[in-house]
């Protein structure tokens, strides 16, 4: 009997560790495949950010030549600032660069409070009419009344010639308030019981609670009107025809398409002057990102996960 015993727990014994065996040959597998996913994922990645960062390495360093190149230089030939001194000390580009930024900051301060508030409005279930109103929201995502019409529009309101154009036509933006309504959502509905029982108003609730916590959803959508008022250039191409009235983006495409470009004292090419320019260009938004990735990156899927 006891040899019988002793078998059987051999045999027990055994069987673990082939089992065993087994786990750690299953195991290594499936860490040899998460590695070598790794190795992948990050050759690729790696490519992705060459293909980005190449042409806005040859942009920056072609701005510091004194001499423009075709080829790709890994640094400037015969280093000059030549190209961002005259574009800072030309007059004609002077202005249109300070419209970009009054224009830009005016546009994003009112279309965050214009998506805030309707989007607020809208995460209120007990308002008369919300869903028509939603519905109607929605029909301008996919419809528009039109070119003309939006001409005749902004004509009637006197904003033809005028650079304010920029700030009301992005004023509103239904995708953007539409995010801003699913983060809303994500809110825990305790907090908004909790203030009405503490006796907040809801004016108060929404900047006491919603606001505070909305910091992620602001400045990522914050982030997308900037952008989009900086890059508009189709609007001043159609709507504006005074020079005084044009934004830097506008501006600089006539120096580089049409060959407008400014007189210099400094020895530096048409193509350094050419750089400068789409530097000067990108560069606001190269400064604020980093300050902003870290709200960014959390409100990129705002209103994507729900509780």
């Amino acid at each position: 009997m006891a040899e019988n015993e002793t078998k059987k727990v051999q045999a027990s014994e055994t069987e673990e560790k082939h089992s065993t065996m087994k786990i750690n040959t299953v195991g290594e597998r499936k860490t040899s495949k998460i590695k070598l996913f790794d190795v992948i994922n990050y050759v690729v990645f790696a490519i992705l950010t060459l293909i980005i960062l190449i042409p806005i390495w040859k942009v920056l360093v072609d701005s510091f030549s004194a001499v423009g190149v075709y080829q790709f230089k890994l640094w400037p030939t015969q280093p000059t600032i030549g190209g961002y001194a005259t574009i800072l000390k030309t007059q004609k580009l002077f202005r249109p660069l300070l419209n970009s930024f009054i224009t830009t900051i005016v546009g994003t301060l009112l279309g965050l409070l214009l998506c805030t508030l309707g989007g607020y409005v809208l995460n209120q279930y007990d308002m008369p009419g919300r869903n028509a109103l939603s519905y109607f929201l929605m029909v301008t995502m996919i419809f528009s009344g039109g070119m003309i019409p939006e001409y005749l529009v902004m004509r009637q309101l006197g904003l033809v010639n005028n650079m304010w154009i920029l700030v009301v036509k992005h004023g509103m933006n239904v995708y953007n308030l539409v995010l801003m309504k699913n983060f809303f959502e994500g809110i825990p509905a305790s907090l908004y019981e909790a203030a009405r029982l503490d006796g907040c108003s809801p004016m108060q609730i929404f900047y006491k609670i919603v606001l505070p916590l909305s910091k992620a959803a602001l400045a990522s959508i914050g982030l997308m009107f900037a952008v989009t008022v900086w890059n508009d250039f189709s609007t001043v191409q159609i709507y504006i025809t005074n020079r005084d009235q044009v934004n830097f983006q506008y501006m600089l495409r006539v120096m580089v398409m049409d060959g407008d470009t400014p007189t210099t004292a400094y020895k530096v090419s048409q193509s350094t002057l050419y750089y400068s320019g789409i530097v000067c260009a990108i560069l606001p938004f190269m400064i604020a990102y980093p300050f902003l990735q870290k709200y960014f990156v959390t409100g990129v899927n705002v209103g994507a996960v729900k509780e």
